[in-house]
């Protein structure tokens, strides 16, 4: 499709081209938009349909959406935002710069200027920054066949209104009617007398993975949103949920990995970025790294007597290492479902020291087999190899599973204390373990 649009372009068949764009999908027409050119890419929206356009433009990357914002002009630019959801156009504005945001601001309807500066207002990551203002609200005096007549007037304004939100005459919410209950419903009743008040909300500050987590548990597929004092404010519909969900789950990969989070796409983000992005904890875990070169040198005696203990101390490091990160990463996943909490760190403890110790005998009796038969090494070095291995699986699985549920108790994000940081102090424990046991056992 794209090789398509590019030969029309180069053609100036734009007859054709015009035709092409508006029979495709909305969703699939900013994809192709994303990989055109700045010069074409101004072209072709233009021949988008008023209202397919808003719909195009919502689906746009924010990169591609900005810097189609600074070509069009400032009428363009102002009717594509007073006709997108308030909560889209916040999206694209927080990514711009200051001065254009205010010219924009500037030529869109007061309406849609109150909107966007409220929901601006909001904290990153809180409900109120990704919740929309343009929902289904009936007040509760009404009759079943008046809040009908509401809808039908105002459907436009609406994102959803499968869900419709009863509130009170200080917009304080009372419950939610779903549409097909006012359908089939008397007209003559309340809407009060069949609106259910069993209702989950959130507040403005409410923290967006907490709200993706009601989201999951609940089966929802909208939320309203209210302010400190119970009033509706808002709604976040499961397509921003989605987007939340990715974002928090690359969030805590990066971290997990020992990268501090970017909000670009790894394709838009340059090698500057991405290198100061990487560059502080590699450096934190290469100095915490050199503890272990120390223990190793306050051994430096005891290996010159036995060197074939240097040969085993990758395979206990590793090994160590990757036990810990296994425990911290189904940890780490369990906090951010909510299906355990701190109160549960002893039973979960407990838990990975029954795995760590099945784990450790099969892996010690294998590494003992292979120790006597194919490195041809004495009983007593195998032993001590061996007994070190079980001992570091057990302490790395303890450490893997407890460290992520004690920085969420503190206020960290249980995902930096992942597979990096957990395996340098692993390495540090296993190789303490090892040349003490070695010292003890072999009279080194």
């Amino acid at each position: 499709m794209l090789e398509r649009i590019l030969d029309l372009i180069n053609d100036k068949n734009y007859h054709e081209l015009k035709k092409v764009i508006n029979d495709t999908n909305a969703i699939d027409l900013a994809e192709i938009l994303g990989e055109l050119e700045p010069e074409y890419l101004v072209k072709v929206f233009r021949l988008i349909g008023k209202d397919k356009a808003v719909d195009v433009f919502a689906e746009l990357d924010i990169d591609v959406a900005s810097s189609l914002l600074k070509t069009l002009t400032n009428k363009e630019a102002t009717n594509l935002i007073d006709e997108m959801p308030a909560d889209d156009a916040t999206d694209i504005l927080e990514e711009m710069p200051a001065n254009l945001v205010d010219k924009i601001l500037k030529g869109v309807s007061k309406e849609t200027r109150g909107d966007i500066n409220r929901l601006l207002q909001y904290a990153p990551s809180s409900a109120g920054s990704i919740m929309t203002v343009e929902y289904a609200e009936l007040k509760s005096e009404l009759s079943i066949s008046e809040a009908i007549e509401v809808l039908r007037n105002e459907i436009e304004e609406y994102e959803t209104i499968d869900s419709c939100f009863v509130v009170d005459s200080k917009r304080k919410i009372l419950g939610k009617v779903f549409l097909k209950d006012l359908l089939f419903s008397d007209k003559k009743k309340k809407i009060i007398d069949i609106c259910d008040q069993d209702l989950q909300y959130v507040n403005t500050y409410t923290d967006q993975e907490e709200v993706a987590s009601i989201f999951q548990k609940y089966n929802l597929n909208v939320l309203p949103v209210v302010d400190s004092e119970k009033r509706l404010v808002g709604i976040i519909t499961i397509d921003d949920v989605v987007d939340v969900i990715e974002s928090e789950a690359t969030e805590d990969m990066k971290k997990m990995a020992a990268i501090i989070p970017v909000d670009k796409p790894y394709d838009k983000t340059s090698v500057w970025e991405t290198f100061k992005s990487r560059i502080p904890w590699l450096l934190l875990l290469m100095i915490s790294a050199t503890f272990t070169g120390k223990i190793i040198q306050g051994f430096e005696a005891q290996l010159a007597s036995q060197a074939i203990l240097t040969a085993f101390i990758p395979m206990l490091m590793d090994t160590g290492g990757n036990a810990g990160g296994q425990s911290s990463v189904s940890v780490i996943r369990a906090l951010s479902l909510n299906n355990i909490e701190f109160k549960d760190i002893f039973k979960v403890a407990f838990k990975e020291i029954r795995v760590a110790v099945l784990c450790s005998i099969v892996l010690a009796i294998c590494n003992f087999i292979k120790m006597i038969t194919i490195d041809k090494v004495s009983t007593m070095i195998a032993f001590t190899v061996c007994l070190t291995l079980t001992i570091t699986i057990i302490i790395a699985k303890c450490i893997g599973s407890m460290l992520p549920m004690i920085a969420k108790r503190l206020g960290f994000d249980p995902a930096v204390m992942a597979s990096p940081f957990i395996t340098t102090i692993v390495d540090a424990c296993s190789l303490i373990i090892y040349f003490t046991l070695a010292t003890t056992i072999l009279g080194l």
